[in-house]
């Protein structure tokens, strides 16, 4: 078959669930079944892989999703924790005495807080811990996964300590290799150095939006959720989008350029929390007027799930340090347990239940690591001494654990399939005569190089968009830099177009793309107790997705072309 015609078939599973979920407003728990059979069968039609190799590659999606659940789970063990303590009320009576605006509190926790928690942990955690915060501040549901999903972007090229860049590029290594030794005029000397400098193109890709995003977001939340209907009052906090986004950028951009790819995100949310927040105490650069999404009782009842929050009167239960000393403690043990210099990464990560060769096919294989991942070190673990540092009685405890395991089930069925259906997307390009006999390039490839094709000198305008197809499909901006780097790589060799800008514009387009990520947006809906709106906010955050993919396609196009022609 045709390169075309495969990128069709590879794109049929994307537009059953977007039809299903944006078109029809089914819930991802009926839709991503649907997707992943759609998927099913195209691998076993028109790639020709054995059905029995599917259902291992099912299987795998299976235990992957296991993890990501572990993570939601944990998440919404921690929010139903604090809401049974008294923490929570007395954080939204300490976030009330900063500032009651609504704006504000979005860029704190929505950009800043769930910048520095990406940095830190990365795999989908800043919306699943910042969107519940939001929603006990009085957000609507829909409005809180809304915004910790979009402002979960640009930190993320830099997340879980580098990650997807140190990480995700490696099979990058013998192409580095042959450029430097070929005496091409490059300024890399090796994969190290390579790594550096994509991080710092990265940077400048990310850096308009950086800016722009916070002002968009803030007039997209009043214009559709505030009782005004207005962008208006959004746009009005401009001057504190400005004042938060310099404070996230000076120490990001120092960090990218200076010490390399492992804490921009990290350190940039971390300064820049601290800076804002002082900066909000003191007035400096508010909005003249406080602004609110007015009474609860007339909130469209689209915005609304099972999770509730009262937010008319608040008091606090204990002193503010201890009310915030379980995400203290989510934030020290994520830095401590992600910096491989410290020892500890090592060891959990290496306490993994493995899945080897599943239904005998070698190259499937998978692994569950209980240890490294977020939802038990440190969720459940700083649920567990949330227990002992606010004194729950035991009635409590068990009510918490009892509301979060019943959140599980619409998540649980969503995932499954969709993570599956990943799993078939990733193994559809098999080096294996005997599972692969045509040798089809995988499904996400397949779609990538129909893209190159169509788009020929224009590819910087559009190779983001690629990464962010990666992230939408696995879930991941690693996974899609493992993916596609190398045809980024290949695509740049050929068109004559600088490698690193092309590279960066990959991890770049990765980020972006977890505003549109379905894995993403089914955690994010579970724990804000939207399960089955997961439609409803993915044709919202693509407006989003859209902006950001043309905005670092011009930037991408000025440095390709314009500004750097002659860089290798």
């Amino acid at each position: 078959m045709s390169i075309e015609v495969l990128a069709l078939i590879a794109l049929l599973p994307i537009l059953v669930a977007l039809v299903l979920m944006v078109g029809l407003r089914w819930p991802a728990t009926k839709a991503m079944p649907l997707a992943w059979l759609t998927a099913a069968a195209g691998a076993v039609l028109a790639w020709s892989l054995p059905v029995a190799y599917v259902a291992a590659l099912t299987l795998q999606g299976f235990v992957t999703a296991i993890g990501i659940l572990i993570i939601v789970f944990g998440a919404i063990l921690i929010l139903r924790t604090l809401q049974h303590s008294g923490g929570m009320e007395t954080i939204q009576h300490g976030m009330q005495n900063i500032t009651p605006d609504r704006r504000i509190q979005a860029i704190i926790i929505g950009y800043m807080f769930a910048a520095f928690i990406e940095g830190a942990a990365g795999f989908g955690t800043p919306a699943a811990l910042a969107a519940p915060l939001l929603l006990s501040l009085g957000f609507p549901p829909l409005a809180a996964a809304i915004i910790c999903l979009v402002f979960n972007s640009f930190p993320v090229t830099f997340g879980a300590v580098g990650t997807p860049v140190v990480l995700g590029l490696k099979f990058l290594a013998p192409s580095v290799d042959a450029a430097v030794k070929s005496g091409a005029a490059v300024n890399f000397s090796n994969m190290g150095d390579f790594i550096m400098v994509v991080g710092q193109w990265a940077t400048l890709m990310h850096l308009a939006m950086i800016f722009i995003l916070p002002i968009f977001m803030l007039g997209f939340i009043t214009r559709y959720f505030g009782p005004e209907r207005s962008w208006k009052p959004g746009f009005a906090a401009w001057k504190f989008c400005i004042f938060a986004a310099v404070s996230f950028s000076v120490p990001y951009l120092i960090f990218a350029w200076m010490v390399g790819p492992e804490f921009p995100s990290l350190i940039g949310g971390l300064v820049g929390l601290g800076i804002i927040i002082v900066g909000a105490k003191r007035g400096f650069c508010m909005p003249k007027t406080s602004w609110d999404f007015g009474d609860s009782s007339k909130w469209d009842p689209e915005w609304t799930g099972s999770v509730s929050a009262d937010a008319s009167e608040f008091k606090a239960h204990m002193s503010q340090f201890r009310a915030w000393l379980p995400y203290i403690l989510i934030g020290l043990i994520l830095v401590v347990t992600r910096i491989p210099q410290l020892g500890l990464k090592a060891m959990l990560a290496s306490q993994a239940i493995k899945f080897t060769a599943i239904l005998g096919f070698k190259s499937v294989n998978a692994s569950i690591a209980y240890l490294y991942l977020p939802g038990t070190i440190p969720f459940i673990l700083v649920a567990l001494l949330t227990v002992l540092i606010h004194g729950m009685p035991a009635e409590k405890v068990k009510l918490s654990w009892v509301q979060a395991i019943k959140t599980m089930k619409n998540p649980t069925i969503a995932l499954f399939a969709a993570v599956a259906l990943v799993s078939i997307f990733r193994g559809s390009g098999i080096a294996d005569a005997a599972l692969n006999p045509h040798s089809y390039p995988s499904m996400p490839l397949a779609l990538a190089k129909a893209v190159a094709a169509f788009t020929g000198n224009a590819w910087p305008m559009f190779a983001s968009f690629v990464g962010g197809l990666g992230a939408f499909i696995t879930g991941s901006n690693t996974v899609s830099d493992l993916l596609f780097a190398e045809f980024q790589w290949g695509v740049a060799s050929q068109l004559e177009l600088p490698r690193q800008i092309i590279v960066a514009a990959q991890a770049v387009g990765g980020g972006m793309g977890n505003m549109i990520c379905i894995h993403n947006i089914v955690a994010a809906c579970a724990v804000v107790g939207l399960s089955g709106m997961e439609g409803a906010i993915l044709k919202r955050t693509v407006w989003p997705f859209l902006l950001y993919g043309v905005v670092v396609g011009i930037v991408a196009s000025l440095m390709s072309f314009v500004f750097l022609p002659n860089l290798f």
